[in-house]
């Protein structure tokens, strides 16, 4: 049952005898409900809301603080939104101009039970035989176990399965959205691009499963040197890419340096690379994003440059010249 379903059984067109059916039926309803009167405070707090909650209807019915059983700070649920003619306050909320009906998702700290849900929720306002609102009646639905699924889904879209970086998919979207940010913020960009050097002669060596436990290593070493919105990815191979917004190349060259040297304190044993360890070559760019240029002509410069760092004997970081 929705909530603009019990609003027509308990408006005040409806008879005294379906007023009374509804209220008991939304008290054994398996759905979570409770309404509010036009102060903000509770009238009906039905069981189901009791088990979602936490928060017994004895403590909460006649108060007006029933945002407390849902958020740790103050703020409207969409009942009150409701009342409050606010229906156009929550981003991605479904609105009926006509009804003045709301629904909208979102997750919910739920204080009581110390965990926080994913809930959806449905508020339609009860108007007495004057059209004026006399109520809302706000129904809600716990789908934490379809978001926490749909997220997982959406990580196993962007996550490389062996390294849990960023996949390939996630660093050209990344990318573009940095760029066009940096656009117009007017702030540099920067992209690393990081090499395992001699890895093929690593691989032959210690076979693939050897081969896949050397690319994860690199791969925390790499990450563990990033900001918060830094992004890292491995982009094909034994090759990573590094995205730095709002790096210049000289910050960038420092933390391509960090990564040459904690990969270098690894000391993973390679015996057929000149320094019997495995190592990384790495190379940077910058740019600031224009009109006449584009995030394909940052990836050909950083990828020069690490080109450049191959040929001039790996385990360096190398420049733009």
């Amino acid at each position: 049952m929705t909530s603009s379903s019990i609003q027509r059984l308990i408006g005040s067109s409806a008879s005294g005898h379906d007023r009374a059916f509804a209220s008991q039926l939304m008290e054994m309803l398996a759905i979570p409900v409770f309404v509010l009167d036009t102060d903000s405070r509770v009238m009906i707090w039905n069981r189901a809301c009791e088990r979602l909650t936490g928060v017994q209807a004895a403590e909460i019915v006649g108060t007006d603080q029933h945002w407390r059983t849902f958020y740790e700070q103050r703020q409207p649920t969409l009942a009150d939104l409701v009342l409050q003619n606010r229906l156009d306050d929550i981003p991605h909320a479904c609105h009926d101009a006509v009804h003045g009906n709301l629904s909208a998702e979102s997750w919910c700290d739920m204080p009581r039970l110390g965990r926080r849900r994913y809930l959806a929720a449905d508020a339609s306002p009860i108007f007495d035989e004057r059209g004026t609102m006399s109520a809302v009646v706000e129904t809600l639905r716990d789908q934490t176990d379809e978001k926490l699924a749909q997220i997982a889904l959406q990580q196993l879209a962007t996550r490389d399965g062996l390294t849990g970086l960023a996949n390939r998919r996630c660093f050209d979207e990344t990318l573009h959205a940095e760029w066009a940010r940096a656009l117009r913020q007017k702030q540099p960009l920067s992209l690393l691009m990081v090499d395992v050097d001699n890895f093929k002669a690593y691989n032959d060596a210690n076979g693939h499963l050897g081969g896949d436990e050397c690319l994860k290593r690199i791969a925390t070493a790499v990450a563990s040197e990033m900001r918060v919105n830094d992004l890292v990815a491995r982009y094909g191979g034994e090759e990573f890419a590094v995205i730095l917004p709002n790096q210049s190349l000289k910050g960038a060259a420092a933390v391509a340096e960090r990564i040459r040297c904690r990969v270098e304190r690894m000391q993973v044993p390679h015996r057929l690379a000149p320094t019997q360890h495995v190592t990384v070559s790495i190379g940077a760019a910058t740019a600031i994003a224009g009109p006449d240029n584009d995030a394909s002509q940052l990836i050909a410069i950083a990828d020069a440059a690490l080109y450049r760092a191959k040929h001039l004997g790996r385990n360096r970081i190398s420049l733009p010249v």
